[in-house]
């Protein structure tokens, strides 16, 4: 049974070219890592580079183990260029394998906006064959 969650929940990880690997983060991962940034950060506008260097320095592994130890290390030994392609990289398969909850969000609104603003009729949109067939609604069409 757990083999078959773990098929469904998708790949763990994902190999880079450079023979790394990168893993999706457990939540408490990411509340550390958070927590990490913002004591490396000294302003707002660091915020954002030290997050994703916080977050790499968890994600990244070779043969198993974390490439830096720290955010601190990855902020020392590699460029914000190469900080914010690997945090792409990152982001993308997280949000490829592990979607959150709000993924879909504006979907779902513009579904609930089509049905909120269909033709309303006695008949609950159904229609008889008296009626004939009922015309189509403007809007998504679901």
């Amino acid at each position: 049974m757990n083999r078959l969650l773990d098929f469904l929940a998708g790949p763990r990880q994902m190999r880079l070219e450079s023979g790394e690997t990168l893993r999706l983060l457990t939540a408490m991962e990411v509340l550390e890592a958070r927590r990490e940034a913002a004591e490396l950060a000294g302003e707002e506008r660091e915020k954002a580079l030290c997050s994703n260097a916080c977050l790499l320095s968890r994600a990244l592994e070779r043969g198993g183990k974390p490439v830096y130890p720290s955010g601190r290390a990855v902020l020392e030994q590699l460029r914000v260029e190469e900080i914010a392609r690997l945090a792409g990289i990152w982001a993308e398969f997280n949000r490829t394998f592990n979607p959150s909850v709000r993924e879909g969000q504006e979907e779902l609104d513009k579904l609930k906006k089509d049905w909120s603003t269909r033709r309303k009729s006695a008949l609950s949109g159904v229609c008889s064959i008296i009626f004939g067939r009922c015309p189509r609604r403007i809007g998504s069409g679901r």
